[in-house]
């Protein structure tokens, strides 16, 4: 696909800042579980945590295909930094989308810098791919809200301070999923436990307990009830950020299995002359081009006005098997060395499985396929 001068420009300056800044924190982070801030500020700098927040409030009102280039590069270089940075972009989009003026002049100016940093609210222990069974509860009373539940897999979760949460008005009633924000500081909003991971280790996963959590009335972003629709609109763009970053993590590995079968012998000759090894590098770059076109084109689909459903989830579901595919064969071509910490190709194999789950498993994403088919 040819890229206009302007987005080759944005994907040269991330991925630079990719190569150069995030990539060669990943493996102290990934090994101390520890988010990287001083690239955080980076990314801040780059004004790319502004990404979806509209040009009135400082921010960069990016385009759809910019996004997707943005996360495809910054996952090249480190999948956990891509991840919060796409949370952050969920929730800036949420706040410009439903949040009255006020509320807007109040929190997003702020988060044009990244700070404060967003974490997005809607999986729980019990409810992770159908919200609607969510048991969280905002009450009315009078002007405030009243909020308790326990929220999980909130990727920011301890790091974040404002909080985009998803919960029933009625808990006995599905038809009343509300979408409201929580300022992290308020009284009785507590970080639960960190998740120990698989991959991902630099983000940190977390639980949020809200116990009589109360919050006013203008922080309520949909109408009560409204709250399911609003989540699965700005979750078609979450989707499409999971497959670009599908698609850099695949590319990522693709490039470490390309320079090492280069550089290493077997039978007196690169690894990169048998059949074997060749044939493996072809198909793992077709399939991950072929992600990046399905990425791309539902990414342009974002700017259409209304969501891209299916587009997305075709994207997300092909881009995250393949990055599986792709960081499987990369440690395959490796041997034994790419089942050892000292290549990278084992924490992005174990980073890949990750976009096969969040943001909607590849058996809910073939779900939506097949109903945008046959129904």
């Amino acid at each position: 696909m040819d890229l206009s001068p302007e987005h080759r420009a944005i994907r040269e300056t991330v991925r630079e800042f990719a190569a150069e800044t995030v990539r060669p924190t990943a493996r102290e982070a990934d090994e101390t579980e520890t988010f990287p801030e001083a690239v955080w500020d980076g990314l801040a700098e780059l004004d790319l945590t502004s990404m979806t927040i509209p040009e009135e409030y400082g921010g960069l009102d990016a385009d759809g295909l910019t996004y997707a280039l943005v996360n495809e590069e910054l996952a090249y270089g480190q999948l956990a930094v891509a991840t919060a940075l796409s949370v952050q972009s969920l929730v800036t989009s949420c706040l410009a989308e439903f949040a009255s003026d006020p509320v807007k002049e109040e929190f997003l100016p702020e988060m044009v810098d990244g700070r404060p940093v967003g974490a997005f609210a809607l999986s729980e222990p019990h409810c992770g791919s159908n919200p609607a069974e969510l048991t969280t509860e905002a009450r009315k009373e009078g002007d405030e809200y009243v909020i308790n539940g326990t929220k999980q897999w909130i990727t920011n979760g301890e790091r974040s301070d404002v909080v985009v949460l998803f919960a029933k008005t009625d808990r006995a009633d599905p038809r009343t999923v509300t979408q409201f924000v929580v300022p992290k500081d308020v009284e009785g909003l507590e970080v639960g436990k960190k998740e120990q991971k698989l991959g991902l280790r630099a983000s940190d996963t977390t639980t949020l307990i809200f116990d009589d959590v109360r919050i006013p009335e203008r922080y309520r972003l949909t109408e009560e009830g409204r709250g399911l629709s609003a989540a699965l609109s700005i979750l078609t763009g979450g989707r499409v950020a999971i497959a670009a970053q599908a698609v850099g993590l695949a590319q990522s590995a693709l490039d470490e299995a390309k320079a090492y079968a280069g550089d290493r012998e077997q039978f007196g000759e690169p690894i990169a002359d048998i059949q074997t090894i060749r044939h493996k590098l072809a198909d793992m770059a077709t399939g991950t081009q072929a992600a990046r076109l399905l990425t791309y084109d539902a990414a342009k689909g974002l700017d259409t006005g209304e969501p891209p459903a299916q587009a997305a989830s075709m994207a997300k579901y092909f881009a995250s098997e393949n990055a599986m595919d792709v960081t499987n064969e990369a440690v395959q071509i490796h041997g034994g060395y790419g089942y050892t910490t000292d290549f990278p190709v084992e924490r992005m194999y174990r980073d890949a499985k990750i976009t096969t789950i969040y943001e909607g498993t590849s058996e809910i994403q073939k779900k939506v396929i097949a109903r945008t088919l046959l129904d």
